[in-house]
């Protein structure tokens, strides 16, 4: 109700902390690392992150688009 930081300070905080959390619940809670018998889990897990951006990307586009072309009219 009252803030203590500006609006960008606090999310930049909050992306930060997420960030983080994601690296500890990875190395400590599901083991990952760079060794040798963790590779086709890091694998896994780099094409689960590209297919996850690909999705994120072409909706954020599509929806944009669509914004846009809806307004120009």
């Amino acid at each position: 109700m009252h803030p203590v930081l500006p609006r960008a300070t606090t999310l930049l905080v909050a992306v930060l902390f997420a960030a983080a959390q994601m690296v500890v619940h990875l190395v400590y809670f599901l083991h990952m690392n760079r060794s040798s018998e963790q590779g086709w889990n890091l694998i896994s897990f780099v094409f689960t992150i590209v297919i996850l951006f690909i999705i994120v990307g072409h909706s954020v586009w599509i929806i944009w688009s669509m914004h846009y072309n809806m307004m120009a009219h």
